[in-house]
């Protein structure tokens, strides 16, 4: 069988039935990337943190110098997921991700995100 990370991601969309997978813990760190009339976001590093239960999906995210903000999904079948987080002054961030692929990307002020490391 594949790695653990393979079998993970199969076993908690494929199987029908079947006891619930374990719970993994995922991050990726890095630099933003601009949007449409941004031109700083390559200097703001982000972590996001991702924790998968089955197919529920908790996030949390933060910005150096920033607030630690947060999301909640629930993965469909392919593993995909899409909801939206809260940031500072009434705004939000679109995040996207899939489980299946290990990706996560919040896309608002500026783009973060991509493949997630296994803690």
């Amino acid at each position: 069988m594949k790695s653990f990370v393979t079998a993970l991601f199969l076993g908690a969309f494929a199987c029908i039935g079947a006891a619930q997978a374990q719970q993994a813990a995922y991050v990726w760190t890095g630099m933003g990337t601009n949007v449409p009339n941004s031109s700083k976001c390559p200097t703001y590093k982000m972590e996001i943190d991702v924790t998968v239960d089955g197919s529920a999906v908790k996030g949390q995210f933060q910005q150096e110098g920033r607030d630690q903000r947060h999301f909640e999904a629930v993965a469909d079948a392919n593993g995909a997921f899409k909801t939206k987080a809260q940031v500072g002054g009434g705004g939000s961030m679109d995040v996207v991700g899939s489980i299946k692929d290990g990706t996560v990307i919040l896309d608002g002020y500026c783009k973060f995100g991509g493949k997630l490391t296994k803690k």
